[in-house]
C-alpha cells in the first residue's frame, strides 16, 4: 500500500468520524468529544484535502457548515446561509487571515474591526414581519434549520414584538436576526442546585443544557429553563439597515434586542489582536461560557464582496481560546488524605491538554459524587479547567462505553497509615481519624501553629515541612520537645533563628484551653466551638471523657460533631499525643464561669455573624464582646441569626442576610446594644 493510499484511507476514516461527532453535537446534543478535539480532527482533514484537492467531494465535512436538522421539528430554509467561521489560534493566524484578505482587496486597510465574544450556546435565527416575531429556527446545517418558534417564544430576552419608538429606528417590514441562545453560568448553577434538591438529574454544562432545552417538543419545559440570548447580526431585511457591523449592533440594541457589552470597535489590527490576547484572562469574570473571540470587518459590504472560501466567510475569523472542557480516558482513581483526615478521591487520567496545560490528574470531589455520576474506571470522562482552578471531572460520557469499564470501590483503610477509614451517617466525607497519620502531619502542624490556634510566631509552612521531612517532629506534641542543637542541623537555621523559635514555642505553652482545643484539628471544631467546649470542660482530660449525649447538651453541638469529638479522643494514636502534650507541660485549664442569672446579659439568646472590617474593633474583640455579653457568634448567616454585625467591604454574608431579612447593625449600633456606646 502506497503513502497516498494510506492518506486516502485516513481521509475516509476522518470524514466518517467527523460526521458522527457532528451529528451527536448538532442533532442529538450529546457530544462525546470536546470542541478542541473536534477542531483537531477537522484541521487534519483540511490538511489532507489541501494536499489532494482532487479528493474533495461535496459531502466532505469541510464543505458544510453544520449537521442536518432533526426530524422532530419542521424544517426551515434560511433566507441566507448561516455560515460557520474559520479558526485562528494565535496572533500569527490572525495576521495571516488579514493578509490573505489584503491581497484580495486593499480596502480592508480602511475598515475598522469589531471584536465580539464567541458565546458557547446555540445559534438561532429570529424572523420578524411588521415588527412581530413570526418564526424562530435553529442553525441546522447552515442552509436548513428546525422551526422552534414555540420554544423561542418562552425566552423572555427575545422581543415578541419590536417596540415602536417614534424617535428611534424603525424596523423594516421583514427582518431576520441572528443570535446566540445560552444559559448564564449563575443561572446554570442555580438550575442544577434546584434539580439536585428535587432529586432529579443535573446537567453537565450550560451549552448542552441550552441546546437541549430549546429542542424540546413541550414548550412548557423550555419555559422552565433560564434561557437568554445575545444578538449580533442581521441575516436578511426588506429595507435599509446599517452598513457597518458596529452600527448594526447599535441598531439591534435600539430595536430592543440584547447585545453584549463586551464587544469592542478596534481601528487597527494590532488593537484587535490585543483585545483577543487579553480575553482568555478575563473570561472567568464573564457571565457566560465563551470558547473564543470573533474578529469581523466593520465594513459589511466589503465583507460581502470578499465572499466565502469553502463554507467560511472571508470577512470574519474565530479566535479560539485554549480548551477548558475536553474528554479523556479515566485510567484509575486514587485518594489523597487532607489535614482533617478527609479522604478525597482524584482522577488519574490519560494526559490531555486543557486550558493550555497538560492535565494528568483531576479532582472527583467525593465518593458520593463518583456514585451519583456512576463514574467508572476506564470511562471516557468530560474534564473542565477554568482559569487557575484545579481541573475537575464533570461526569462520564456514558454513550462512549465499551463494556470494559468497572465500578469504583471505596477503600477501607487509609492509604498513608493503614488505619480504617470511616463515614459518619449523614455526612458525605470519609475520614482517617489517626492524628499521627503521616499524610496529615504537615497540614496538622500548619494548623496547630496557626494564628487562630497556638499562634507560634515564626513557624511557617517551610519550617513545618523541614521539621516533618527531617523526622524531628512526628506529631504536634513533638514541637515542645525540640532542642536548639536539633534545629541548628537544619538548612537555614542559625543560633538567633533557633532561639527566637524556641521562645515562641515556649510562649505557646501558656495559650488558653480554647486555643489548644482548636489546634488539635478535631473535625467540625473551629474557634467558636472550641471556646464553647472550654466553657464546659476545664481540661482535655475532662473533655476526653464526655459522651455523645453529654456533648449534645451544649448549644450548637449536634450529633455529628459530638460523635466526631468522641471518636477523636477514643483513638490510641490521639491519646498518645495528649499524653505527650501533658508531659511537656502543655495542659491549660479553665474554670467554667458560673452561669449568669437569666436575663442579666443584654445579648442572651442572640446569635451574631460578623462580616467586613469594623472601624475600631478587631474581629476577635467583637467576638469577645458578644460572648461576654451572653451572645453567640457563628460563621454563616441563617434564619436563626439575630444580627449581622456589618463592617466595611462585606462579603456574600450581607447579601444572604438581606435575602433572609436578618437585622443589620454597624459597630456604633452594636456598642449601643450592649451599653458601650
Amino acid at each position: 500500500m502506497t503513502m497516498a493510499d494510506d492518506q486516502q484511507k485516513r481521509l475516509l476514516a476522518l470524514r466518517e468520524e467527523i460526521h458522527l461527532h457532528s451529528y451527536r453535537y448538532h442533532v442529538l446534543d450529546d457530544p462525546i468529544i470536546s470542541d478542541a478535539e473536534f477542531d483537531r480532527l477537522l484541521n487534519e482533514l483540511k490538511t489532507i484535502e489541501a494536499a489532494h484537492p482532487e479528493w474533495i467531494t461535496p459531502d466532505s465535512p469541510t464543505q458544510r457548515a453544520g449537521a442536518v436538522a432533526a426530524d422532530k421539528f419542521e424544517k426551515v430554509r434560511h433566507p441566507n446561509p448561516i455560515l460557520s467561521l474559520s479558526n485562528a489560534f494565535n496572533s500569527q493566524d490572525i495576521r495571516s487571515w488579514y493578509e490573505r484578505n489584503l491581497k484580495l482587496d486593499e480596502r480592508i486597510q480602511r475598515s475598522a474591526l469589531v471584536v465580539e465574544p464567541k458565546i458557547d450556546g446555540l445559534t438561532v435565527v429570529l424572523h420578524y414581519r411588521n415588527g412581530v416575531l413570526v418564526q424562530g429556527a435553529t442553525r441546522g446545517d447552515g442552509e436548513i434549520g428546525e422551526d422552534i418558534t414555540a420554544n423561542l417564544r418562552t425566552v423572555r430576552a427575545i422581543p415578541l414584538r419590536i417596540p415602536v419608538d417614534p424617535h428611534g429606528p424603525q424596523p423594516p417590514a421583514y427582518l431576520a436576526v441572528r443570535a446566540e441562545a445560552f444559559i448564564t453560568l449563575q443561572d446554570f448553577e442555580a438550575l442544577n442546585h434546584r434539580l439536585q434538591e428535587a432529586g432529579e438529574k443535573t446537567y453537565l454544562n450550560p451549552r448542552n443544557t441550552a441546546a437541549g432545552s430549546l429542542r424540546q417538543l413541550d414548550p412548557a419545559l423550555t419555559a422552565s429553563r433560564p434561557l437568554t440570548i445575545l444578538s449580533y447580526a442581521i441575516v436578511a431585511a426588506d429595507g435599509p439597515v446599517p452598513a457597518t457591523q458596529w452600527d448594526t449592533l447599535a441598531y439591534l440594541k435600539a430595536l430592543g434586542f440584547p447585545v453584549s457589552d463586551l464587544i469592542r470597535l478596534c481601528p487597527t489590527l494590532d488593537e484587535a489582536i490585543s483585545v483577543c490576547a487579553a480575553a482568555p484572562t478575563q473570561r472567568d469574570q464573564w457571565p457566560f461560557e465563551a470558547d473564543g473571540m470573533v474578529i469581523k470587518l466593520n465594513d459589511l459590504q466589503l465583507a460581502a464582496d470578499l465572499g466565502i472560501v469553502g463554507k467560511d466567510p472571508r470577512g470574519a475569523v474565530a479566535v479560539k481560546f485554549p480548551a477548558r472542557e475536553v474528554t479523556t480516558r479515566l485510567q484509575n482513581i486514587g485518594v489523597n488524605v487532607g489535614r482533617t483526615g478527609v479522604i478525597t478521591p482524584f482522577a488519574i487520567l490519560e494526559p490531555v491538554e486543557v486550558g493550555g496545560v497538560v492535565v494528568r490528574q483531576a479532582t472527583l470531589h467525593n465518593f458520593d459524587f463518583i456514585a451519583e455520576k456512576d463514574i467508572r474506571i476506564l470511562d471516557r470522562v468530560l474534564l473542565k479547567r477554568a482559569g487557575d482552578v484545579i481541573p475537575y471531572v464533570i461526569g462520564p460520557i456514558v454513550s462512549a462505553r465499551t463494556g470494559e469499564e468497572t465500578p469504583y470501590q471505596i477503600p477501607t483503610t487509609c492509604p498513608a497509615c493503614g488505619q480504617p477509614i470511616e463515614n459518619i451517617p449523614g455526612e458525605v466525607a470519609w475520614y482517617c481519624v489517626n492524628a499521627a497519620c503521616p499524610a496529615q502531619l504537615v497540614r496538622n502542624l500548619e494548623h496547630f501553629v496557626s494564628r487562630p490556634a497556638l499562634d507560634i510566631n515564626g513557624l511557617g509552612i517551610k519550617i513545618v515541612e523541614q521539621f516533618a521531612e527531617s523526622g524531628l517532629v512526628r506529631d504536634v506534641a513533638d514541637l515542645f520537645t525540640l532542642k536548639r542543637e536539633q534545629m541548628l542541623t537544619l538548612e537555614g537555621f542559625g543560633e538567633r533563628k533557633a532561639d527566637n523559635l524556641l521562645a515562641a514555642i515556649e510562649s505557646a505553652r501558656q495559650q488558653p484551653l480554647a486555643r489548644l482545643i482548636n489546634a488539635l484539628g478535631i473535625r467540625g471544631v473551629g474557634e467558636v466551638m472550641a471556646a464553647d467546649l472550654a466553657k464546659y470542660y476545664p481540661d482535655l482530660e475532662m473533655l476526653s471523657r464526655a459522651s455523645v449525649e453529654d456533648l449534645q447538651t451544649i448549644e450548637g453541638v449536634g450529633p455529628n460533631i459530638a460523635a466526631a469529638i468522641v471518636d477523636w479522643f477514643s483513638r490510641p494514636a490521639n491519646q498518645m499525643v495528649l499524653t505527650k502534650l501533658k508531659a511537656a507541660g502543655v495542659w491549660p485549664t479553665s474554670i467554667p464561669p458560673a452561669p449568669p442569672a437569666p436575663g442579666t446579659q443584654p445579648l442572651e439568646g442572640m446569635t451574631f455573624v460578623i462580616t467586613g472590617t469594623l472601624p475600631n474593633l478587631s474581629r476577635d474583640q467583637a467576638r469577645e464582646l458578644i460572648q461576654n455579653n451572653g451572645g453567640k457568634v457563628t460563621d454563616s448567616v441563617s434564619k436563626k441569626t439575630s444580627y449581622l454585625l456589618l463592617g466595611a467591604e462585606p462579603g456574600s454574608k450581607l447579601t444572604k442576610a438581606q435575602e433572609l431579612g436578618v437585622k443589620i447593625l454597624d459597630e456604633a449600633a452594636f456598642l449601643a446594644l450592649i451599653g458601650k456606646a
